[in-house]
């Protein structure tokens, strides 16, 4: 890794994304070539899938490129429409009142931007708490001014609950890319592409290990193929590629492979949460042409990093004692 080390941060995070489209142009091409062959219904349904899967993660790589390249406030603006579009998706699948409007308009025109402005500030001691404090207080009030008790408990937790994995939870992708560490100025990208790789992996691992296993499902109700086993097992792998993804970080690799082994396990869970949301919702699948949310299931696919963004943030904080 010693010439590695040699080049610049703009040289080292210019060759990680020559790495990262590199393998995405080969995956593509491969792709491409299978669809080519003659399938089955079933081989059909799995190549259509696999594209949906394959544009969202390239619409994700040109964004983190476009995040790096223009500097922290782009990133920090591209980053909020995401959480936006995931918001608005989130609401779409809750049932609201008239009542709840001032409050949706506080959450989408205020608190969110708020939130994006602290991140790309780099103002980490209030970022932290806007929400989980001073905004879990002022929803409710503002949505008792509305006149309407009818399920009021239930709704403003639905709001309260979506502001914090759609606004809180994404709002930590760009703070990573802005936080100062020890001997590690301006090498934040290498930190987020660490984390959605991870994240990507354990996903990845969970759902081939639960086929080829005998499942014994945790909540059958929510989804047949989330067991402890699988989980643990997709945690791992997941660590194991944090361990390796070391040099890309500011971690030795024990540490690095705990940071992996949290990231991961954590982003599986999210996973299995947003299912029960879609059970709940009466939602099988937000993938296809036409979604029920108004959109394409973005939040299907960030709901992950939403749950795993934040806690990975923190984590590093507290292990640089930040």
């Amino acid at each position: 890794m010693g010439w590695l080390r040699e080049l610049s941060i703009s040289q080292q995070v210019g060759l990680l994304f020559v790495g990262l489209f590199g393998v995405l142009m080969l995956v593509t091409a491969i792709a491409l070539t299978r669809t080519l062959r003659d399938p089955d219904e079933a081989q059909q349904a799995m190549h259509e899938q696999f594209k949906r899967d394959l544009k969202a993660v390239w619409w994700g790589a040109v964004l983190f490129w476009i995040s790096w390249a223009l500097g922290a406030v782009v990133a920090t603006l591209l980053f909020g429409i995401v959480s936006f579009v995931a918001f608005r998706e989130f609401i779409t699948l809750t049932q609201t009142r008239r009542a709840d409007h001032r409050s949706l308009l506080l959450a989408f025109f205020l608190v969110l931007p708020l939130q994006f402005v602290l991140a790309g500030g780099r103002r980490f001691d209030l970022f932290t708490v806007f929400i989980p404090v001073y905004v879990f207080f002022a929803i409710p009030v503002v949505s008792a001014f509305g006149n309407d008790p009818q399920r009021f408990l239930e709704r403003t937790a639905k709001i309260q609950w979506g502001i914090m994995v759609c606004i809180y939870g994404m709002s930590h992708a760009p703070a990573l890319l802005l936080i100062d560490l020890p001997r590690y100025a301006g090498r934040g990208a290498f930190l987020v592409f660490y984390l959605v790789v991870v994240v990507a992996t354990a996903q990845i691992a969970q759902e081939l290990v639960s086929r080829r296993l005998r499942r014994r499902p945790v909540a059958r109700a929510i989804s047949r193929s989330f067991s402890w086993r699988a989980w643990l097992i997709g945690s791992a792998v997941a660590a194991f590629v944090g361990a390796l993804l070391y040099w890309a970080t500011p971690f030795k690799p024990i540490p690095a492979l705990v940071m992996g082994f949290i990231a991961g396990a954590t982003g599986t869970l999210g996973e299995f949460v947003m299912k029960a949301l879609k059970r709940d919702a009466g939602v099988r699948s937000w993938g296809g042409k036409a979604s029920v949310t108004g959109a394409v299931g973005l939040l299907d696919r960030v709901a992950p990093l939403c749950f795993a963004a934040p806690v990975f943030f923190h984590a590093v904080r507290w292990y640089f004692g930040l």
